[in-house]
């Protein structure tokens, strides 16, 4: 196909009452896009420099189109602003476009095109997702730097801990929280000159997390009282409630609270064919971070400390059920159960009934 000029990119602009779609296959540092007119002809293949500035130039004169991308790093801003210069956005599922994921001819200005044809065919196949807002991504952003954070100090905490195993040394009750100079005052001399450097740096560390967490508090009090809500079952604490809050954003997107399990890929995949029905793990789609956060509550709830609940009583029942991997399960599942009885108590604004299934089987007794 040959590349239309400049000159016919500016004529496309000036098309009025013209259904338009275009596909954009986003880059780091430059994005192809393709437009298809309504009998599916391409009327113009580009390169465009993926910058708030370029889009605008590019995209601010055509009449209002559908446009439909990829999810990737620079997704979330260019959807949305593509959306306030009013044209029709459709965020693709990377994993679900397999068209382009898994073909033999990867190409940025092919992909672009089969995006758009896709688009124009039927926006469904291309799974479409919903990004979150800017204020939303915004205080995420506050969120996942802390998590940063605590990653590196977890790697720090590990690479003192061999060190000091590699002399024939331990470091004593080294929690995360209680990690500090003074724990190398038991260890030979020349391990206290090498780990002093390292052991500062995770004060260090200890000390910008600390403060990521007020900012978590402030953030959760001052801009989202529903995550109050979610406090009130215990082993969800701030950092749980707000994450989630903030990942799903819009709890009216689910037509079902159970629908919230299968969005964070708390649910066994699915391969039935003919009698064959193969058990799958679980399907891992879905934001990483929440879901690790909810396979935590659910350890909390499953653990020593966790309160009496009807939710800690139906896991403990499954993880008495034997087998290898019978405790993994259960924690899986609560975690699970946990994600849509959050979705539950955020939607209804209900007060939290710990042992509600109790006081029903009391009354009816």
């Amino acid at each position: 196909m040959k590349k239309i000029s400049t000159a016919a990119g500016h004529k496309i602009r000036k098309i009025e009452g013209r259904r338009l779609t275009v596909g954009l296959d986003l880059g780091d540092r430059s994005s192809w896009y393709c437009v298809l007119d309504e009998a599916g002809e391409v009327l113009l293949e580009q390169k465009v420099a993926t910058t708030p500035k370029a889009m605008k130039e590019v995209f601010g004169g055509m009449p209002r189109s559908r446009v439909a991308l990829e999810t990737g790093m620079h997704s979330p801003w260019v959807s949305r602003l593509l959306s306030e210069l009013g044209h029709e956005v459709i965020v693709a599922h990377a994993r679900n476009v397999r068209l382009i994921g898994e073909s033999r001819r990867k190409d940025d200005r092919f992909d672009a095109r089969t995006l758009a044809r896709l688009a124009r065919f039927d926006p469904d196949l291309l799974g479409p997702v919903q990004h979150r807002s800017r204020k939303a991504q915004e205080d995420l952003t506050v969120i996942r730097a802390r998590a940063g954070l605590v990653r590196a100090r977890t790697a720090l905490i590990n690479t003192a801990r061999g060190l000091t195993k590699s002399y024939g040394e331990r470091l004593r009750g080294c929690s995360p929280r209680k990690m500090n100079r003074e724990l190398a005052e038991g260890l030979s001399p020349e391990l206290q000159r090498a780990l002093q450097p390292l052991l500062e740096e995770i004060e260090s560390l200890s000390e910008r997390i600390r403060e990521y967490n007020e900012r978590v508090q402030q953030i959760a009090q001052e801009s989202y009282p529903e995550v109050a809500r979610l406090e009130q079952v215990k082993g969800v604490g701030t950092l749980i409630a707000l994450t989630y809050v903030l990942t799903l954003e819009d709890p009216r997107r689910f037509r079902k609270s159970r629908d919230v399990g299968c969005y964070l890929g708390l649910r066994p995949g699915r391969r039935n064919s003919g009698q064959s029905e193969p058990q799958l793990h679980i399907s891992k789609e879905g934001d990483p971070y929440l879901r690790t956060l909810m396979v935590q509550g659910a350890h909390h709830i499953l653990g020593p400390f966790g309160a009496d609940s009807d939710l800690r009583r139906w896991g403990l029942r499954l993880a008495e059920r034997g087998g290898k991997n019978a405790k993994k399960r259960a924690v899986v599942a609560v975690a699970r159960k946990l994600a849509i009885l959050l979705h539950r108590l955020w939607v209804s604004g209900a007060v939290y009934e710990p042992l509600r299934k109790q006081r029903v089987l009391t009354i009816a007794a």
